[in-house]
């Protein structure tokens, strides 16, 4: 329970209607849970307006309403006018949890592509170095040991500042966090305490949400922007928006690259199937991860841990030994020795990176089969340019289903096949029915080729229409191998 003035710290206040000297139980978005003595925040969201709830939350008994529009009736709680509610709701959320992220090393890693790879090979890093972590990331979130599940890519700034506070109570030391374009924009992460961030890299995706390229760009910036200036930035210097991330942070700048003179300097010495050979700082390190992608991913990963402190000896023994976290290139090979690869390339630039990691894998005439979608009620510019890279980048491709949500599943593969020209279209076939369409690549594969399977990744299910069904692309590949061999 807290002093209704305490959890106001830091809150842009307009107004407050009726009695002050209050004390506060809870603090929620979500006008159905709503008890005696709590506070309900009105927030403005896509979909929903809380301020439709505002009725119904004082008679579940909420005594304080944080609101940007003041209701005709105020005479029944609290009322207290703000600027913006997403923004009040993270410092509220804050400071009623006791500002967890001010007792925890918390670092963002923000980015299109290697956000969760980067916070996952942290947390497995820290922990192996005898730290108790915390993770919060698109494929899960875990306390220590405790594995909680994962339902956005950063949670709502009320659930997130929860969770911190348990990861304080449980004892952890650092957290390493994914923060998405979405939750910097709608304010999730306002107000934390951020020892660090690392930008991996910016290209085209959330543009249904952003609407222009140069406002996702100013977004993700504005993390950087927000930083202290006891914090560190660790930023791509090969990627051409890399400097401009940092450009007006107060944070310690530092830099990671493959191609020029950087503070955490990388050279690929060898990629193959079994990992990377890599000069990491002039020492010669095998790493388990495959690709030039990971390379700058663990780039990334070892520049965080020296600014936080760590013996760079120490940091890349561990390193070497490391996986990455599940769907970001998962491979296995059927007894047939076709070898299958599963990852979430979900974006032109990541489908990019693992078609271009997978040719140089290649050591003969080996075709490349790809199986990939696009979701539904989602970037729509981005169809033909997944489809086209696909096609160029692949002997055979198969179009179908990712998530197709509210969309009909025909009408997204028309758009994806509109970035066909007559080449692309000949090696190329759509098929709806995703399970179907794995079976297909399975079906047209020979010894020793390699079938990827893009889009979905760690994703346990597929959601189609309103309905969210168990599909595992994992799963459904090993089940077609195994019917091969029958």
């Amino acid at each position: 329970m807290k002093k209704l003035e305490d959890i106001l710290y830091k809150v842009r206040i307009i107004s407050i209607i009726g009695d002050r000297d209050l004390y506060v139980n809870a603090v929620t978005i979500d006008s159905r849970n709503v008890g005696a003595g709590a506070m309900f925040i009105a927030v403005k969201g896509e979909k929903v307006d809380g301020h439709q709830f505002i009725s119904k939350a004082i008679q579940s008994g909420a005594a304080m309403i944080v609101c940007e529009d003041l209701p005709a009736n105020t005479a029944h709680a609290t009322f207290i006018q703000v600027k913006n509610s997403h923004e009040a709701t993270a410092h509220i959320a804050h400071n009623f949890y006791d500002e967890p992220s001010k007792k925890l090393k918390l670092v963002g890693v923000t980015g299109t592509n290697g956000k969760t790879t980067i916070a996952t090979l942290l947390f497995k890093l820290f922990s192996k170095l005898g730290y108790t972590c915390g993770l919060v990331s698109t494929v899960q979130n875990q306390i220590g040991k405790d594995i909680l599940p994962s339902t956005h890519t950063t949670p709502d700034a009320i659930s997130l500042n929860a969770m911190l506070k348990q990861m304080v109570d449980a004892g952890c030391t650092h957290t390493f966090m994914e923060c998405s374009s979405h939750a910097i924009h709608q304010h999730r992460i306002t107000g934390l305490d951020f020892a660090g961030g690392i930008f991996s890299n910016i290209t085209h995706d959330h543009l249904d949400y952003h609407k222009t390229f140069e406002e996702y760009i100013r977004v993700k910036k504005s993390f950087f922007d927000n930083l202290g200036s006891s914090a560190f930035a660790v930023s791509n210097l090969d990627e051409k928006h890399g400097t401009v991330m940092l450009q007006n942070t107060p944070a310690k700048k530092f830099f990671y690259s493959l191609k020029k003179i950087a503070d955490f300097k990388g050279k690929i010495l060898e990629n193959v199937l079994t990992g990377l050979v890599m000069l990491v700082n002039e020492k010669e390190v095998h790493f388990r991860l495959i690709g030039e992608f990971n390379a700058y991913n663990l780039l990334a990963v070892y520049g965080a841990a020296v600014c936080l402190g760590e013996q760079s000896d120490n940091i890349l023994l561990v390193l070497s030994g490391l996986t990455g976290a599940e769907g970001r290139f998962d491979y296995f090979i059927s007894k047939e020795k076709i070898i299958g690869i599963v990852d979430y390339a979900h974006t032109p630039d990541a489908l990019v990176n693992v078609l271009s990691t997978i040719k140089k894998l290649r050591s003969g005439d080996e075709q490349v089969i790809t199986v990939v979608g696009c979701g539904g009620d989602r970037d729509k510019t981005k169809r033909p340019e997944m489809a086209e890279i696909a096609a160029v980048l692949s002997d055979r491709v198969i179009l179908t289903s990712d998530n197709p949500r509210s969309e009909e599943p025909v009408a997204i593969l028309k758009d994806m096949e509109a970035g066909l020209n007559s080449a692309g279209r000949r090696k190329s076939i759509s098929i709806v029915d995703r399970k179907e369409a794995i079976k297909t690549a399975v079906n047209f594969a020979n010894k020793e080729d390699i079938i990827l399977i893009a889009g979905k990744g760690h994703e346990k299910y597929q959601i189609i229409g309103n309905t969210k069904m168990h599909f595992d692309d994992k799963e459904v590949l090993k089940e077609m191998f195994e019917l091969l061999n029958k």
